[in-house]
């Protein structure tokens, strides 16, 4: 995949999710004030510690769905 095609992919899910929480405004209380939000399509696991730490992930399902941070040893 192209820069250029990841950059609009990255803009597409933006712009879903937007709408997800316009539909959904629940959805926005899971989430932390000033948090980076990173889009996942499959398994997290290879992500690091550190690369966890002060995010919120997010699964791209059919819907987007707020991933439960997990304990960092």
């Amino acid at each position: 995949m192209t820069n250029r095609e990841t950059v609009r992919k990255n803009i597409e899910l933006t712009f879903d999710f937007l709408r997800q929480i316009i539909d959904n405004p629940s959805l926005a209380d899971q989430l932390p004030d000033k948090c980076d939000i990173d889009f996942i399509e499959n398994d997290f696991s290879a992500l690091s510690d550190k690369e966890l730490k002060n995010k919120k992930l997010v699964k791209v399902k059919r819907t987007f769905e707020i991933v439960k941070p997990r304990k960092i040893s």
